[in-house]
């Protein structure tokens, strides 16, 4: 992690006004959370919901040796270190900026409408038998969360895995020129964030920001499918002197899977006449794979040291998450977030898994997706499939739209619209029994892993 003295870092963070007296104390690691400051921590207080500079001195009863102070902001504490910038969240990337280019090491980062998290960890898992990797912690992928992510990096490691997410445009752009990333990687463009971008076409150009902060002899790897990616890539060569590979499921693409078959533990496949296994399910997550082995293979790994890695994968909880619970019934847990794009997906993984006495479908309200949020519910509902699953039930306002279009095609009470987890939840502990499984999926905000829980 990051280890300068407080002279060093007001130069790195651009900030000014240091008592000359505290040059010297060296700080290790920062923090923006009081409840969570490690001793000799350097604190940023951070203004969000609640204003950071209220906890300037608490952090430094918990160990923090210095802080910023956002210039216009009153009343600065008296007789501790404090190094005063224009805006705390600027400095704290610009801080992270500087801190990058100290690093001697190989940066992947990761965005794309869906996938992004899983496709971390399983670069990850791969690359750790060979190097010494960090990767983002969880989805820490915001304006906030990757900056502290690099400041968490030892000066020891060889590779970072870093995850990029957004919600609007130019945020990509921040963060891979904070990142400069020797490896870009785009899983998919997706409908995630239409209320606030308006289209695919938007979103894929949010995306490919992410070239921009890119070393000059980087490689952008991106899934080749995607018309919106596939059709910017001569205009990003002949703009900036980079490698592009693709993979997906076109013969065109550079990595592309020639057989595969999904079973309760997980997918086969075959790429360039090499067997791999992952332990997801889903085509979705055999594209992350993908991904995965155009990116390490490119690092020098064999295909034999990919597929050990997979093997070794564990993932970010509630991404497509097995859980078999005491009573003998399944649980797939893919409640962590949800769009059209990757709900779909997931439901189609479910239909195809076999071994199961019954099948049910928890589906929460997808958010984020503007005027048409109406249709894409209405969509999920018409595309499951009732040969294949036995029950759907409905959470959320918009939820219940998936299952007024479910019920045209189900038995009279095999589909139920609730308002309420604990009315849900009570109606599952009735119904699910041993060798039963069951998918929960949503948007974050519904939250229904806390229906998970209960079960379990």
């Amino acid at each position: 992690m990051i280890s300068h003295n407080l002279k060093v870092i007001e130069q790195m963070s651009e900030g000014y006004g240091l008592d000359v007296m505290y040059e010297d104390i060296t700080i290790q690691g920062v923090s923006i959370d009081s409840r969570t400051v490690r001793a000799g921590n350097l604190f940023v207080p951070i203004q969000r919901q609640l204003d950071g500079h209220d906890y300037v001195e608490t952090a430094f009863s918990q160990g923090a040796v210095a802080s910023f102070w956002q210039k216009d902001h009153p009343n600065p504490p008296q007789h501790i270190p404090l190094i005063f910038v224009e805006d705390c969240l600027k400095a704290l990337q610009i801080l992270a900026t500087h801190y990058r280019q100290e690093l001697s090491l190989k940066v992947v980062g990761v965005t794309g409408s869906n996938g992004k998290t899983t496709t971390k960890d399983m670069i990850n898992s791969v690359l750790e038998s060979t190097f010494r990797v960090h990767k983002t912690s969880g989805n820490l992928n915001s304006q906030i969360g990757l900056p502290l992510t690099i400041l968490e990096i030892d000066k020891s490691a060889e590779v970072a895995v870093l995850e990029m997410g957004m919600s609007e445009r130019g945020q990509i752009d921040r963060l891979s020129r904070i990142a400069k990333p020797d490896f870009a990687v785009i899983t998919m463009i997706g409908v995630s964030h239409l209320s606030t971008l308006g289209s695919r076409e938007e979103i894929a150009a949010a995306k490919l920001e992410i070239v921009h902060g890119l070393t000059d002899d980087g490689v952008l790897i991106c899934n080749g499918d995607e018309p919106l990616l596939r059709n910017r890539l001569e205009e990003i060569i002949s703009k900036k002197p980079i490698s592009i590979i693709s993979f997906g499921e076109n013969e065109s693409n550079d990595f592309r899977v020639t057989s595969s078959v999904t079973n309760p533990e997980g997918s086969v496949f075959i790429v360039e006449d090499h067997q791999y296994f992952i332990p997801l399910l889903g085509a979705h997550n055999i594209s992350n794979a993908l991904a995965t082995i155009a990116v390490t293979s490119k690092l020098g790994l064999s295909p034999s040291e990919i597929d050990k890695g997979f093997r070794a994968l564990q993932v970010t909880c509630m991404r497509m998450e097995k859980i078999v619970s005491s009573l003998g019934f399944t649980i797939i847990n893919d409640a962590w977030n949800a769009s059209p794009v990757s709900m779909s997906a997931a439901i189609k993984t479910f239909e195809d898994l076999s071994g199961y006495s019954r099948k049910f479908l928890v589906l929460g309200d997808m958010l984020e997706l503007g005027d048409q949020e109406l249709e894409y519910h209405q969509e999920i509902g018409r595309n499951i499939d009732p040969s294949k699953i036995d029950f759907v039930y409905t959470m959320g306002t918009l939820g219940k739209h998936i299952a007024a279009e479910a019920k045209k095609r189900f038995p009279e009470g095999n589909v139920q619209s609730f308002f309420d987890k604990q009315e849900l939840t009570q109606e599952l502990k009735k119904k699910v029994k041993q060798n039963d499984a069951i998918l929960f999926k949503a948007s974050r905000g519904i939250q229904l892993e806390s229906v998970v829980q209960i079960l379990l």
